[in-house]
């Protein structure tokens, strides 16, 4: 195996003409660089200089590896401004799961601000509804994922950094004898037909738990698992329904939103990022970034 330190080396000595200036150009005494090349010969099995006068010149084989330790001598030197665009967050590469109704309000301006604060960086964006995008993140697979954190959940070799709350609100049909009221107690919504908005999981926990500490369990009488169907259900007069603030997006014009008390569901959204993964500055910006449009929002 060819030592490249020794090529390095080698290269001096042929580019300065001798050992001795060699030497002088790389702070080494004429005895270390006749060592290294010495050396170098031994490994390669073949004379690589030969005198001439004071000087010396390169045999073909010394002429070989002088070129091959030009090229590796410039590779380092672009992998070495590489990796410090790395390290510097200007270059690289994160992959991020999301879940729909994060990605208008936190996604989108967190790209749109990762694309302006460090254009180099490809960020691959993944929709994972219903998947479960732990075992993504926590396998190295992706960098950070947009999560609401169940109760049940392993989170074990992840970490999750806290966004923000999302308060859920009752949906009711417009003409609804409690849409009158800005603020309705969810103890009044105990004996309505329910429309399901969630599938079972964290974003139907807060739901359920909220309406325990109420002292009832829903009837859910439709499923939808998607917010834009259960208004159109609640519009139609076949029940209520509980839907995220940021799950609302566009009101049916077929129904009333208002805010619920005693107790307000919620449900919290968090950033997962894998337990172990260095924070580099790419990651730590998109992290900024959400957090600065969790509290926009």
């Amino acid at each position: 195996m060819l030592d490249v330190r020794r090529m390095q080396v080698l290269k001096a000595v042929v580019g300065n003409g001798s050992v001795t200036a060699a030497a002088a150009c790389l702070g080494y005494t004429p005895s270390a660089v006749s060592q290294q090349v010495a050396a170098l010969e031994k490994e390669a099995g073949t004379a690589l200089l030969e005198r001439v006068g004071r000087g010396v010149r390169p045999t073909p084989a010394g002429l070989l590896l002088t070129e091959y330790a030009d090229v590796i001598g410039r590779q380092v030197a672009e992998a070495e401004t590489a990796l410090g665009d790395l390290l510097a967050g200007r270059t690289g590469r994160l992959a991020v799961r999301y879940f729909a109704t994060a990605g208008a309000p936190l996604v989108a301006p967190a790209i749109a601000r990762m694309r302006a604060e460090h254009p180099r960086v490809q960020v691959e964006l993944k929709l994972i509804d219903p998947e479960d995008p732990l075992p993504d993140v926590r396998e190295g697979r992706a960098d950070l994922a947009l999560v609401v954190r169940s109760r049940d959940a392993d989170h074990t070799g992840v970490r999750l950094v806290h966004l923000l709350d999302d308060p859920y609100r009752a949906v009711l049909p417009r003409g609804h004898r409690l849409a009158a009221q800005r603020v309705i107690d969810l103890a009044e919504l105990a004996e309505e037909p329910w429309v399901g908005s969630e599938r079972a999981g964290p974003c139907l926990d807060p739901q359920l738990d909220a309406c325990a500490a109420a002292g009832f369990t829903p009837d859910f009488v439709v499923e939808s698992e998607d917010y834009v169907t259960a208004q159109g259900f609640v519009a139609a007069g076949l029940g209520v329904s509980l839907t995220p603030r940021l799950g609302l997006g566009a009101h049916h014009p077929g129904v009333v939103v208002r805010e619920v008390r005693g107790p307000e569901p919620v449900r919290s959204i968090y950033a997962a990022v894998r337990e172990t993964a260095p924070l580099g500055p790419a990651l730590r910006g998109l992290l900024d970034a959400l957090r600065d449009a969790a509290r926009a929002g």
